[in-house]
């Protein structure tokens, strides 16, 4: 009787969960369309000794898919275009309350979809959006406008500071708000753009 299935099997145990080690962390709902392509095409690789294939080529072919997911996600961290042209860019879909039907059209998004998406993150009402974003992943990511906002200690805390502030000089609550906004992530978004260069080490 041929046992070899069972030292193929174990083997394409380790093998796998070593690939997927290295390919990273992430989940299906987080991967982008190059993740999920290798992932899907591991799995069916790695299938293929168990039927009769070899199994040392299969690994070495697995090994390969791996490294060029890796080759990718360093290009797309140097490279913005080339993170663009692989990932895709987020795309707002609510903007002061109101549905964007043009972009939800582009992204093929019904609304019902997007109310899933909403009632998921905790939220009822589109009116309370300041923005909404479909991220590359599928995922949506929002920001609630302040008065739809839960209060935290932090927001008290920079409330009374801003009251300091204004009670010790002339600038305005705007001034603020201003200021504060510089470094909100949704305007990248909307100005398709970064307000700050990355990092030097990621050059």
């Amino acid at each position: 009787m041929d046992l070899d299935w069972i030292w193929k099997s174990i083997l394409i145990i380790i093998a796998g969960t070593l690939l997927l080690r290295i390919a990273g962390r992430k989940s299906i709902s987080q991967m982008t369309l190059a993740q999920t392509v290798i992932m899907i095409a591991i799995g069916s690789l790695l299938i293929q000794p168990v039927a009769g294939q070899n199994i040392w080529q299969t690994i070495a072919v697995g090994f390969i898919l791996v490294l060029t997911l890796i080759g990718i996600e360093i290009l797309q961290v140097k490279y913005n275009f080339f993170e663009d042209f692989i990932s895709g860019k987020s795309k707002v879909v609510i903007e002061d309350g109101e549905i964007l039907e043009d972009n939800i059209a582009t992204m093929r998004l019904t609304v019902d979809q997007l109310e899933m998406k909403l009632r998921q993150q905790g939220v009822n009402r589109f009116k309370d959006v300041k923005y909404a974003t479909l991220e590359p992943n599928g995922q949506i990511g929002l920001e609630l406008k302040d008065d739809a906002k839960p209060v935290t200690m932090k927001d008290f805390r920079e409330q009374m500071d801003q009251l300091k502030v204004i009670l010790h000089s002339h600038l305005t609550t705007d001034d603020l708000n201003k200021k504060r906004d510089k470094n909100n992530i949704f305007k990248e978004v909307m100005e398709d753009g970064h307000e700050q260069e990355p990092p030097q080490y990621l050059d």
